[in-house]
Protein backbone atom coordinates (compact mmCIF):
# COMPACT_ATOMS: atom_id res chain seq x y z
CA UNK A 1 0.00 0.00 0.00
CA UNK A 2 1.41 3.36 -1.02
CA UNK A 3 2.35 5.82 1.70
CA UNK A 4 0.14 8.93 1.57
CA UNK A 5 2.01 11.88 0.25
CA UNK A 6 2.56 14.54 2.90
CA UNK A 7 1.79 18.20 2.48
CA UNK A 8 4.48 20.24 0.79
CA UNK A 9 3.31 23.50 2.28
CA UNK A 10 0.86 24.93 4.82
CA UNK A 11 -2.76 24.23 3.98
CA UNK A 12 -3.54 27.93 3.56
CA UNK A 13 -1.03 28.12 0.70
CA UNK A 14 -2.20 25.06 -1.20
CA UNK A 15 -3.03 26.00 -4.74
CA UNK A 16 -0.50 28.82 -4.86
CA UNK A 17 2.34 28.04 -7.21
CA UNK A 18 5.00 29.87 -5.28
CA UNK A 19 7.00 29.48 -2.15
CA UNK A 20 5.43 31.47 0.71
CA UNK A 21 7.57 34.23 2.14
CA UNK A 22 8.38 34.63 5.82
CA UNK A 23 5.83 37.44 5.90
CA UNK A 24 3.12 35.18 4.44
CA UNK A 25 3.83 32.36 6.87
CA UNK A 26 3.59 34.45 10.02
CA UNK A 27 0.91 36.89 8.88
CA UNK A 28 -1.87 34.94 7.19
CA UNK A 29 -4.80 33.03 8.58
CA UNK A 30 -4.37 33.67 12.30
CA UNK A 31 -7.77 35.30 12.86
CA UNK A 32 -9.70 32.09 13.42
CA UNK A 33 -12.68 34.04 14.74
CA UNK A 34 -13.43 36.12 11.63
CA UNK A 35 -16.58 34.98 9.86
CA UNK A 36 -17.22 32.27 12.40
CA UNK A 37 -20.85 31.30 13.00
CA UNK A 38 -22.92 31.83 15.04
CA UNK A 39 -20.45 34.08 16.85
CA UNK A 40 -16.71 34.84 16.71
CA UNK A 41 -15.73 33.25 20.02
CA UNK A 42 -16.60 29.93 21.66
CA UNK A 43 -18.87 31.53 24.21
CA UNK A 44 -22.56 32.21 24.43
CA UNK A 45 -23.40 34.14 21.22
CA UNK A 46 -25.15 36.66 23.45
CA UNK A 47 -22.07 37.29 25.59
CA UNK A 48 -20.80 40.90 25.61
CA UNK A 49 -17.60 40.15 23.68
CA UNK A 50 -19.42 38.26 20.93
CA UNK A 51 -22.05 40.97 20.66
CA UNK A 52 -19.32 43.63 20.47
CA UNK A 53 -17.54 41.92 17.57
CA UNK A 54 -20.78 41.07 15.78
CA UNK A 55 -21.85 44.69 15.94
CA UNK A 56 -18.62 46.59 15.43
CA UNK A 57 -16.65 44.24 13.15
CA UNK A 58 -18.96 41.81 11.32
CA UNK A 59 -21.68 44.48 11.31
CA UNK A 60 -19.43 47.23 9.97
CA UNK A 61 -20.30 48.83 6.61
CA UNK A 62 -16.63 48.26 5.71
CA UNK A 63 -16.65 44.65 4.54
CA UNK A 64 -14.78 42.37 2.15
CA UNK A 65 -14.95 38.75 1.12
CA UNK A 66 -11.58 37.87 2.62
CA UNK A 67 -9.45 40.49 4.37
CA UNK A 68 -6.56 38.00 4.44
CA UNK A 69 -5.89 38.99 0.82
CA UNK A 70 -4.56 42.34 2.06
CA UNK A 71 -0.81 42.73 2.51
CA UNK A 72 1.12 45.45 4.28
CA UNK A 73 3.30 47.08 1.54
CA UNK A 74 6.26 47.04 3.96
CA UNK A 75 5.60 43.35 4.75
CA UNK A 76 6.68 43.86 8.34
CA UNK A 77 6.51 41.07 10.86
CA UNK A 78 7.63 41.26 14.48
CA UNK A 79 11.21 40.19 13.74
CA UNK A 80 11.66 42.71 10.94
CA UNK A 81 10.00 45.52 12.87
CA UNK A 82 12.24 45.03 15.90
CA UNK A 83 15.35 44.87 13.72
CA UNK A 84 14.33 48.01 11.84
CA UNK A 85 13.60 50.06 14.94
CA UNK A 86 16.66 48.72 16.76
CA UNK A 87 18.85 50.20 14.04
CA UNK A 88 16.91 53.47 14.07
CA UNK A 89 17.20 53.76 17.86
CA UNK A 90 20.97 53.26 17.70
CA UNK A 91 21.14 56.05 15.13
CA UNK A 92 18.92 58.52 17.00
CA UNK A 93 20.63 57.84 20.32
CA UNK A 94 23.91 58.77 18.62
CA UNK A 95 22.30 62.00 17.42
CA UNK A 96 21.10 62.79 20.94
CA UNK A 97 24.55 62.11 22.40
CA UNK A 98 26.17 64.47 19.88
CA UNK A 99 23.77 67.32 20.69
CA UNK A 100 24.11 66.79 24.43
CA UNK A 101 27.91 66.82 24.19
CA UNK A 102 27.65 70.18 22.42
CA UNK A 103 25.49 71.64 25.24
CA UNK A 104 22.80 72.29 22.67
CA UNK A 105 19.93 73.20 24.99
CA UNK A 106 21.85 75.97 26.77
CA UNK A 107 21.77 78.02 23.55
CA UNK A 108 18.02 77.80 22.98
CA UNK A 109 15.98 80.98 23.13
CA UNK A 110 13.67 80.90 26.20
CA UNK A 111 10.87 82.06 23.92
CA UNK A 112 11.33 78.94 21.82
CA UNK A 113 11.38 76.76 24.92
CA UNK A 114 8.04 78.29 25.86
CA UNK A 115 6.64 77.21 22.48
CA UNK A 116 7.92 73.68 23.10
CA UNK A 117 6.18 73.72 26.47
CA UNK A 118 2.95 74.72 24.79
CA UNK A 119 3.03 72.52 21.68
CA UNK A 120 5.60 69.73 21.79
CA UNK A 121 5.56 68.52 25.38
CA UNK A 122 1.75 68.27 25.70
CA UNK A 123 1.66 66.35 22.41
CA UNK A 124 2.39 63.23 24.48
CA UNK A 125 -1.30 63.12 25.41
CA UNK A 126 -2.39 63.32 21.78
CA UNK A 127 0.05 60.59 20.77
CA UNK A 128 -1.25 58.37 23.54
CA UNK A 129 -4.76 58.60 22.10
CA UNK A 130 -3.41 57.77 18.63
CA UNK A 131 -1.63 54.77 20.18
CA UNK A 132 -4.77 53.56 21.95
CA UNK A 133 -6.91 53.93 18.84
CA UNK A 134 -4.32 52.10 16.74
CA UNK A 135 -4.55 49.22 19.19
CA UNK A 136 -8.33 49.24 18.92
CA UNK A 137 -8.08 48.95 15.13
CA UNK A 138 -5.60 46.11 15.69
CA UNK A 139 -7.96 44.38 18.12
CA UNK A 140 -10.98 44.49 15.83
CA UNK A 141 -9.17 44.33 12.50
CA UNK A 142 -10.69 41.51 10.41
CA UNK A 143 -7.40 40.44 8.82
CA UNK A 144 -4.07 39.41 10.33
CA UNK A 145 -2.08 41.86 8.20
CA UNK A 146 -4.38 44.70 9.32
CA UNK A 147 -3.87 43.78 12.96
CA UNK A 148 -0.10 43.56 12.60
CA UNK A 149 0.23 46.87 10.77
CA UNK A 150 -1.93 48.63 13.35
CA UNK A 151 0.09 47.15 16.23
CA UNK A 152 3.32 48.39 14.68
CA UNK A 153 1.71 51.81 14.20
CA UNK A 154 0.84 51.87 17.91
CA UNK A 155 4.46 51.01 18.70
CA UNK A 156 5.57 53.91 16.48
CA UNK A 157 3.41 56.29 18.50
CA UNK A 158 4.89 54.95 21.73
CA UNK A 159 8.38 55.48 20.35
CA UNK A 160 7.61 59.13 19.52
CA UNK A 161 5.98 59.58 22.92
CA UNK A 162 9.05 58.22 24.68
CA UNK A 163 11.28 60.80 22.98
CA UNK A 164 8.95 63.61 24.05
CA UNK A 165 9.34 62.37 27.62
CA UNK A 166 13.13 62.38 27.19
CA UNK A 167 13.04 65.89 25.74
CA UNK A 168 10.92 67.15 28.65
CA UNK A 169 13.56 65.97 31.10
CA UNK A 170 16.54 67.19 29.09
CA UNK A 171 15.05 70.67 28.65
CA UNK A 172 14.22 70.87 32.35
CA UNK A 173 17.89 70.52 33.28
CA UNK A 174 18.61 73.89 31.68
CA UNK A 175 15.32 75.75 31.43
CA UNK A 176 13.39 74.86 34.58
CA UNK A 177 11.96 71.86 36.39
CA UNK A 178 8.38 72.66 35.31
CA UNK A 179 9.18 71.34 31.84
CA UNK A 180 9.53 67.84 33.26
CA UNK A 181 6.41 68.12 35.41
CA UNK A 182 3.62 66.10 33.84
CA UNK A 183 1.05 68.13 35.76
CA UNK A 184 2.16 71.27 33.97
CA UNK A 185 1.95 69.64 30.53
CA UNK A 186 -1.43 68.18 31.44
CA UNK A 187 -2.72 71.60 32.44
CA UNK A 188 -1.73 72.93 29.00
CA UNK A 189 -3.41 69.95 27.34
CA UNK A 190 -6.61 70.46 29.31
CA UNK A 191 -6.83 74.27 29.37
CA UNK A 192 -4.86 75.88 26.53
CA UNK A 193 -7.29 76.99 23.78
CA UNK A 194 -4.85 75.74 21.13
CA UNK A 195 -5.38 72.15 22.27
CA UNK A 196 -9.13 72.04 22.92
CA UNK A 197 -10.37 71.19 19.39
CA UNK A 198 -7.71 68.46 19.19
CA UNK A 199 -8.79 67.11 22.58
CA UNK A 200 -12.37 67.04 21.37
CA UNK A 201 -11.70 65.11 18.18
CA UNK A 202 -9.33 62.70 19.94
CA UNK A 203 -11.84 61.95 22.68
CA UNK A 204 -14.47 61.32 20.01
CA UNK A 205 -12.01 59.02 18.26
CA UNK A 206 -11.87 56.85 21.37
CA UNK A 207 -15.58 56.11 21.08
CA UNK A 208 -15.69 55.43 17.34
CA UNK A 209 -16.34 51.72 17.91
CA UNK A 210 -17.08 50.52 14.39
CA UNK A 211 -13.76 49.14 13.19
CA UNK A 212 -14.14 50.66 9.73
CA UNK A 213 -14.98 54.10 11.07
CA UNK A 214 -12.16 53.88 13.61
CA UNK A 215 -9.64 53.01 10.88
CA UNK A 216 -10.92 55.68 8.49
CA UNK A 217 -11.13 58.46 11.07
CA UNK A 218 -7.75 57.62 12.58
CA UNK A 219 -5.58 56.75 9.59
CA UNK A 220 -7.19 58.69 6.77
CA UNK A 221 -8.21 61.89 8.57
CA UNK A 222 -7.16 62.68 12.14
CA UNK A 223 -3.69 61.18 12.38
CA UNK A 224 -2.43 62.54 9.01
CA UNK A 225 -3.65 66.01 9.97
CA UNK A 226 -2.05 66.01 13.41
CA UNK A 227 1.16 64.41 12.09
CA UNK A 228 1.51 67.15 9.48
CA UNK A 229 1.37 69.85 12.17
CA UNK A 230 2.92 68.25 15.26
CA UNK A 231 5.69 66.36 13.46
CA UNK A 232 6.26 67.87 10.01
CA UNK A 233 5.69 71.60 10.48
CA UNK A 234 6.92 71.60 14.06
CA UNK A 235 10.21 70.07 12.88
CA UNK A 236 10.58 72.92 10.36
CA UNK A 237 9.84 75.47 13.09
CA UNK A 238 12.43 73.85 15.35
CA UNK A 239 15.08 74.21 12.64
CA UNK A 240 14.19 77.88 12.16
CA UNK A 241 14.62 78.42 15.91
CA UNK A 242 17.97 76.70 16.18
CA UNK A 243 16.67 73.51 17.84
CA UNK A 244 18.28 70.82 15.73
CA UNK A 245 17.77 68.13 18.36
CA UNK A 246 13.98 68.46 18.52
CA UNK A 247 13.88 68.67 14.74
CA UNK A 248 15.83 65.42 14.40
CA UNK A 249 13.56 63.63 16.86
CA UNK A 250 10.46 64.82 15.03
CA UNK A 251 11.82 63.88 11.62
CA UNK A 252 12.59 60.42 12.92
CA UNK A 253 8.88 60.14 13.77
CA UNK A 254 8.00 61.32 10.26
CA UNK A 255 9.75 58.23 8.89
CA UNK A 256 7.36 56.04 10.85
CA UNK A 257 4.43 58.21 9.79
CA UNK A 258 5.24 57.69 6.11
CA UNK A 259 5.16 53.91 6.57
CA UNK A 260 1.80 54.16 8.32
CA UNK A 261 0.42 56.25 5.49
CA UNK A 262 1.50 53.63 2.96
CA UNK A 263 -0.32 50.72 4.58
CA UNK A 264 -3.41 52.82 5.27
CA UNK A 265 -3.63 53.91 1.64
CA UNK A 266 -3.10 50.32 0.49
CA UNK A 267 -5.86 49.05 2.80
CA UNK A 268 -8.32 51.72 1.63
CA UNK A 269 -7.64 50.83 -2.00
CA UNK A 270 -7.91 47.12 -1.24
CA UNK A 271 -11.27 47.69 0.45
CA UNK A 272 -12.69 49.54 -2.55
CA UNK A 273 -11.34 46.95 -5.01
CA UNK A 274 -12.79 44.11 -2.94
CA UNK A 275 -16.21 45.75 -2.59
CA UNK A 276 -16.98 49.02 -4.41
CA UNK A 277 -19.67 49.90 -1.85
CA UNK A 278 -16.85 50.46 0.66
CA UNK A 279 -16.00 53.72 -1.10
CA UNK A 280 -19.26 55.32 0.03
CA UNK A 281 -18.76 54.17 3.63
CA UNK A 282 -15.24 55.59 3.81
CA UNK A 283 -16.29 58.79 2.02
CA UNK A 284 -19.15 59.35 4.46
CA UNK A 285 -16.87 58.82 7.45
CA UNK A 286 -14.21 61.10 5.98
CA UNK A 287 -16.71 63.89 5.40
CA UNK A 288 -17.93 63.50 8.98
CA UNK A 289 -14.46 63.64 10.54
CA UNK A 290 -12.77 66.15 8.25
CA UNK A 291 -14.29 69.32 9.80
CA UNK A 292 -13.30 68.15 13.29
CA UNK A 293 -9.71 67.52 12.18
CA UNK A 294 -9.60 70.89 10.44
CA UNK A 295 -10.70 72.67 13.62
CA UNK A 296 -7.99 70.82 15.54
CA UNK A 297 -5.11 71.75 13.24
CA UNK A 298 -6.33 75.32 12.80
CA UNK A 299 -6.15 75.87 16.56
CA UNK A 300 -2.77 74.16 16.83
CA UNK A 301 -1.32 76.28 14.02
CA UNK A 302 -1.86 79.52 15.94
CA UNK A 303 1.05 79.10 18.44
CA UNK A 304 3.49 78.71 15.53
CA UNK A 305 3.24 82.48 15.11
CA UNK A 306 4.46 83.05 18.69
CA UNK A 307 7.92 81.52 18.20
CA UNK A 308 10.94 83.88 18.19
CA UNK A 309 11.34 82.98 14.52
CA UNK A 310 7.67 82.41 13.72
CA UNK A 311 5.83 80.48 11.06
CA UNK A 312 2.56 81.82 9.71
CA UNK A 313 -0.43 79.63 10.61
CA UNK A 314 -1.44 79.67 6.94
CA UNK A 315 1.89 78.07 6.06
CA UNK A 316 1.32 75.37 8.67
CA UNK A 317 -2.16 74.63 7.37
CA UNK A 318 -1.01 74.55 3.76
CA UNK A 319 0.98 71.41 4.56
CA UNK A 320 -2.03 69.56 5.94
CA UNK A 321 -4.18 68.77 2.89
CA UNK A 322 -1.31 66.96 1.18
CA UNK A 323 -1.03 64.70 4.20
CA UNK A 324 -4.75 63.99 4.62
CA UNK A 325 -7.07 61.58 2.85
CA UNK A 326 -4.23 59.59 1.33
CA UNK A 327 -6.68 57.08 -0.16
Amino acid sequence: MATPRGRRTWSMFEGERRRPSEYDIVTRGFHYHVGKRPAPFDLDPGSPINQWYLRHREGSPLRAGDWEDFKDPAQLNYRRYVALQHDREIYIEGVVDAFEADDHDARLDPGWVAVLGRLYLPARFALHVLQLTSMYVAQLGPGTAITNAAVFQAADELRALQWIAYRAKSLSLTHGADLADGRVARAVWEDDPAWQPAREVLEQLLIAYDWGESFTALNLVVKPALDAVLKGSLADLAVANGDGLTAQLLRESVRDTARGREWSTALARHAVAARPENLKAMTDWTQDWQPRAERAVTALAAPFATAPRPMEPATVLAAVPASMYAA
